[in-house]
């Protein structure tokens, strides 16, 4: 299903298109047609499944631009997640009003207060920090209509069921809920029974990819030598077409310049630039006119590109679950591809994983000692 297909705003479409969705993920497909027809969702899904557009869209979707108090709320258990989730649904909403402020600790309280007071439509934040302001007046969540609890099996984990259940009894009674999981245990199952009546469970596993027909090398080396790593690996592998994944849009930017300036035929695809920019490089890239598509995790996921010899990880992707996406650029309608990623000695754990979900071998490499540029 497609994105265009949804009965959403055109302002939410054109961002999305912008950003690079088209074909939705599962988890998407199954979530979002529910969430806009208001059924509270408990959602058995990893990062990098798609989630975050999951309960975002329809999030978005429902509030009312006038109404200058919070009626979106997102829970998430660390800093981290509440920054991305955040940036995310900025994005999605880059075409409409949306006010969307960040809630958690270790930062100045102040200019927080002061945001709310300016008015938001969604808040994303941390339990802690969340409280903090619900007891000093700041934060007021009578208002919201849309609630997600993110990774819940997480914020469980580090002990924030009484913190939960305190913001859950401080919520309207009618609001549409939404929880998501990487696995639904008991307590997760007790947490939905309490707060969340007649939730559809919607369950999704890991896109199946056949990671048998792809050769999966990986190559030990230090972050300060990556780049010089790529090129050998370019040179020692004659590789005249290749999908190169980073995981910052800095890095895409910053690996592509230096590309370019070594002589080397690439250019950059990353949700910030504009719409015409992007399917300006698309098209070179799949009529064969460019040899090097450097990308963010935008790239793995929804576009139209066909027979790439070569999947390069420059960086190891964030999530395990998001290294399928990757390497399902190449190796497609039954013809042989390559994907090879660069690990940094301190990365081996997350090597360890991505070896586990694909349950295939990937294979140490190394480029002769005395090969140069």
């Amino acid at each position: 299903m497609n994105f265009d297909a949804l009965p959403i705003s055109q302002e939410v479409k054109r961002a999305l298109s912008e950003l690079g969705f088209s074909e939705m993920f599962p988890i998407q497909e199954q979530a979002i047609p529910e969430m806009l027809r208001g059924t509270n969702v408990i959602g058995q899904a990893k990062t990098g499944t798609g989630k975050t557009a999951a309960f975002g869209v329809p999030m978005i979707e429902g509030l009312d631009w006038d109404e200058r108090r919070v009626q979106g709320f997102v829970l998430a258990p660390t800093r981290e997640l509440a920054v991305q989730i955040a940036e995310d649904l900025r994005s999605y909403g880059r075409h409409t009003r949306l006010r969307v402020l960040t809630v958690y600790g270790g930062v100045s309280i102040e200019r927080q207060m002061n945001e709310l007071r300016r008015g938001v439509h969604v808040v994303v934040g941390t339990p802690g920090r969340v409280i903090d302001h619900m007891k000093r007046g700041t934060l007021t969540l009578d208002g919201v209509k849309a609630m997600v609890l993110d990774e819940a099996d997480r914020m469980l984990d580090m002990g924030f069921i009484d913190d939960i259940e305190y913001i859950l009894r401080r919520t309207p009674s009618r609001k549409q809920i939404s929880l998501w999981s990487a696995t639904i245990d008991d307590r997760t199952r007790r947490l939905s029974g309490r707060y969340m009546p007649n939730a559809k469970l919607i369950s999704v596993s890991r896109d199946e990819i056949a990671v048998e027909t792809i050769d999966q090398r990986y190559m030990i080396v230090a972050d300060w030598e990556k780049l010089e790593i790529l090129q050998k690996l370019i040179n020692h592998l004659n590789i005249d077409r290749a999908l190169i994944f980073c995981r910052r849009r800095t890095t895409v930017d910053r690996l592509t310049g230096r590309l370019k300036r070594e002589g080397y035929d690439a250019e950059a695809i990353h949700g910030q630039l504009s719409q015409a920019r992007r399917e300006g490089v698309l098209a070179s890239f799949r009529d064969f006119k460019l040899s090097l598509m450097v990308a963010t995790e935008v790239a793995a996921r929804g576009l139209d590109i066909v027979d790439v010899p070569f999947i390069i990880n420059y960086d190891i992707p964030d999530d395990p679950l998001m290294y399928f996406h990757r390497i399902g650029r190449t190796a497609r309608a039954g013809k042989a591809g390559t994907a090879v990623t660069l690990v940094t000695p301190e990365q081996h754990e997350e090597l360890a994983r991505i070896e586990a979900l694909t349950g295939t071998e990937i294979r140490k490499m190394t480029l002769p000692p005395d090969f140069l540029l």
